[in-house]
């Protein structure tokens, strides 16, 4: 969990998922981003790069468990767009909720970064938040 915590902001995180793997990154740490090793599977909101359980991505962009892959994740307000290995998945969709393992409730405040490490391996670099200033 992060020490600084973020409003709006745009996020770059690169992971590596073994074989069958499973893992997150909370934004703001209430909106669970899901990483899993999905190659091959149609879309869900359960599976890469969907918001766990409200927001089903329009299409499963995963490599192969093993490779790096990227997030580029913009949040503004209760709005997400997620793109995943160079593809855009999720636009401008609005999160309706906390997801399940959110370390609190306040969606109108700041809040930290969760990397998700409970289901087994999971690897995280190059890791850049950039905060989005309003005008």
């Amino acid at each position: 969990i992060s020490d600084e915590k973020f409003t709006e902001f745009k996020l770059h995180i690169e992971f590596r998922c073994p074989k069958d793997g499973n893992s997150a990154v909370y934004l703001r740490g209430r909106y669970e981003v899901q990483i899993a090793d999905n190659k091959g599977k149609e879309p869900s909101s359960i599976y890469l790069g969907g918001v766990y359980g409200f927001l089903t991505p329009n299409e499963m962009v995963a490599k192969s468990a093993g490779e790096w892959q990227a997030y580029d994740i913009t949040l503004i307000g209760q709005r997400v767009s997620i793109v995943a290995n160079g593809k855009a998945i999720i636009t401008n969709q609005i999160i309706p909720g906390i997801t399940g393992g959110a370390i609190d409730s306040k969606e109108g405040e700041a809040g930290s970064f969760m990397l998700q490490g409970d289901h087994g391996p999971i690897e995280f670099r190059n890791i850049v938040i950039t905060p989005i200033m309003k005008k």
